[in-house]
């Protein structure tokens, strides 16, 4: 899993360039790219996935892709292009 430590990888909009893009913000970071809106989040802060997974993010990343509302990323995507 490509975050080292705690943070959040996130699908966007960037309402900028016109294109979907991938994101991440570890450990407190506030910041992400100008104009981007995000669409979908993955919490990978371990009050996320350590009692379940413990230190198996790789499961717990697999398990996440059961849980998305597509309709409600989809709703936002229209939002975002509107």
């Amino acid at each position: 899993m490509g975050i080292q430590g705690s943070g959040w990888s996130f699908l966007a909009w960037d309402s900028l360039g016109k294109r979907l893009i991938i994101e991440q913000l570890y450990d407190q970071q506030g910041n992400i790219v100008a104009g981007s809106v995000p669409l979908l989040m993955l919490d990978m802060w371990e009050h996320a996935f350590y009692l379940d997974y413990v230190n198996v993010k790789g499961d717990y990343v697999k398990a996440f892709w059961n849980i998305i509302n597509w309709a409600d990323v989809e709703a936002r995507f229209a939002a975002a292009r509107a």
